[in-house]
């Protein structure tokens, strides 16, 4: 069983909170280096509503201001910012106020993980094992053949995908819904009809994601398992005479997962941002849309909460696969050099 000692794990802990404190700073000042005031477009949008700027509206610019905490000095921002991260206090959306960011987040994720947790876990699977097979000299003429479908939609973007399919499934065909996450009426519940409901909607944006990263998978699985093939260990066991599908499977496929495990757990902490134009393109409710119109709105602490959830995930995911990659691999060592 794989021993770790206390200072490999506390070098990928220290690594870890290192990524986090680096990524939320980052995420704190990008946003401030645009001269847009966030604030007094959301106020300016509402008085036009009205079809006139009320008397004192300078005045209501800087108590919303205050308010936010957007008068104080960068630094005094900065610190605070890093306080409410630190526990979890991510404040209230600018252009949804009085929605808290957690709140909004918390509305949209289900729609994510339901959606891309699915699709990213599939494709890396159907990836992979083609890949493999692509790769193994004695795979049927079939499956070697495919590869140059795959070398195209891996260049193609998922949205692109989306859109094709969205012109001809939905809009020609009318076999599928063109977009959204349940139809116009349907109020949601926890009903069967209603996860039916959901299930019909998710089927384009689900296949669009699947189509154009299974190849990407499939591409570098197959590279990998070339390299494999060429190994010792391969050749000691095809002179024992090992059965080929434990030589396929135990000596090949799983060595050549080892960077393919890698890719999916950084697939998986972008899970959130990684097909926005998916989810912009089929209209579908989930964190990726809220970050766009979020961008779109300047809504800071929007963009703060949402993108610090991401920078956590991808950190976690990361220490993960350090504790994780060793099992995998006993050749990699966890104690001294």
């Amino acid at each position: 069983m794989m021993r770790y000692s206390w200072s490999f794990v506390a070098r990928r802990f220290g690594l870890m909170l290192l990524i986090i404190w680096s990524g939320a700073t980052l995420n704190f000042f990008i946003p401030k280096l645009t001269p847009r005031n966030p604030l007094r477009e959301k106020l300016l949008m509402e008085a036009t509503r009205s079809g006139y700027i009320p008397p004192g509206f300078e005045e209501m610019v800087q108590a919303y201001e205050a308010k936010f905490g957007l008068d104080k000095p960068l630094w005094q921002q900065y610190a605070s910012y890093m306080g409410d991260m630190l526990r979890g206090n991510l404040g209230y959306s600018i252009s949804n106020y009085p929605k808290t960011v957690w709140e909004l987040i918390l509305e949209g994720l289900p729609w994510t993980i339901g959606l891309l947790l699915v699709t990213t876990l599939l494709s890396f699977l159907i990836g992979s094992l083609l890949g493999a097979l692509m790769a193994w000299p004695r795979s049927s003429n079939f499956v070697k053949y495919i590869l140059p479908s795959f070398l195209v939609l891996g260049a193609v973007p998922a949205y692109v995908i989306a859109l094709t399919l969205i012109y001809f499934v939905a809009f020609r065909w009318k076999i599928l819904p063109m977009g959204g996450g349940y139809g116009i009426g349907t109020f949601p519940s926890l009903s069967v009809s209603f996860a039916l409901e959901v299930l019909k909607h998710s089927i384009l944006p689900a296949v669009a994601i699947i189509l154009a990263s299974a190849g990407g998978w499939a591409i570098g699985m197959r590279g990998m398992m070339v390299t494999v093939q060429g190994e010792d260990y391969m050749t000691f066991g095809e002179a024992k005479g090992l059965k080929e599908t434990r030589l396929f499977y135990k000596y090949g496929v799983r060595n050549a997962l080892l960077p393919q495990v890698t890719g999916l757990a950084l697939s998986l902490a972008f899970l959130v941002s990684g097909n926005v134009l998916v989810e912009l393109v089929m209209g579908y409710p989930g964190i990726g849309t809220l970050l766009a119109r979020s961008i779109s709105q300047l809504d800071y602490f929007m963009i703060y909460g949402i993108v610090f959830v991401i920078i956590v995930g991808l950190a976690i995911a990361m220490f993960i696969m350090d504790m994780i990659y060793p099992l995998l691999d006993p050749r990699i060592a966890t104690e001294g050099n």
